[in-house]
């Protein structure tokens, strides 16, 4: 059984009722109705607040003519995803940049609070991650009927030419459904390794193996919240490319 983290304990001690009641509504049981919380839950719980917390103090104090440093922070990745959205042929690209600056910093915030101890990162957990590609997926599919209108959108799944249609439609719907999984697995598994090794070298020794892990943790945290938002933005530019 999975260790039972502190803010986990605090949830299932003071929460359970509430949990149990939510559960209810969607004629779900929890296994051990007595702690309903998972670690992973509890956790997107505390980065969601702390996501909150953070717009809240950068949205306070900006500032045209004198930014602050989160001021600064937020710029950089703004523009950071704009030119990245731009680079994957994404014409007009600043028009997604809400959705992926969301999923980016949800998923950043989410790795990197594994670092902090007592702490895990819910994306080591399946659900977080299929959460956030089940998400993708629908945003991209609803992008491309939003911009091509149904039946254009559609006809991309037949291919370039109809006679080769009746091969093409399998495949493409077989692509397509594919992708969450894909995303899933590719950012659920690497948090995964990555936590288990910084945890291995933590019980070996407690200076400088686990501070180099700990880096290590940090790195591929960003790079995972990279990949998983350039390959949304591929998603989204193929679905709404008029020349596709």
């Amino acid at each position: 059984m999975h260790h039972e983290l502190w803010l986990t304990k605090l949830f299932n001690d003071n929460l359970a009722g509430l949990a149990n009641s939510i559960l209810g509504v969607f004629n779900i049981h929890a296994s051990n109705p007595a702690r309903p919380w998972e670690n992973w839950l509890t956790m997107e719980i505390l980065v969601f607040f702390i996501i909150v917390v953070l717009i809240a103090v950068v949205k306070g104090g900006l500032s045209i003519d004198k930014p602050g440093k989160m001021q600064h922070l937020f710029e950089v990745v703004y523009e950071f995803l704009g030119g990245t959205s731009e680079e994957v042929g994404l014409h007009h690209g600043q028009k997604y940049i809400p959705f992926f600056g969301t999923l980016f910093i949800f998923i950043l915030v989410a790795n990197l609070i594994g670092v902090v101890p007592t702490f895990e990162s819910p994306t080591m957990f399946p659900f977080v991650p299929a959460g956030c590609a089940i998400a993708t997926f629908l945003y991209y599919n609803w992008m491309g009927f939003r911009e091509q209108g149904v039946g254009k959108y559609l006809a991309h799944f037949a291919g370039p030419m109809p006679i080769l249609a009746p091969l093409m439609v399998p495949i493409e719907l077989v692509s397509h459904l594919a992708r969450p999984m894909s995303l899933t697995i590719r950012l659920y598994a690497n948090m995964f390794a990555g936590e288990q090794v910084t945890l291995a070298f933590l019980g070996l020794t407690y200076l400088v193996a686990p501070a180099l892990f700990m880096g290590l943790h940090v790195f591929v945290s960003l790079l995972q919240a990279y990949i998983f938002t350039l390959l949304t933005m591929i998603y989204v530019s193929s679905a709404v490319s008029h020349e596709h």
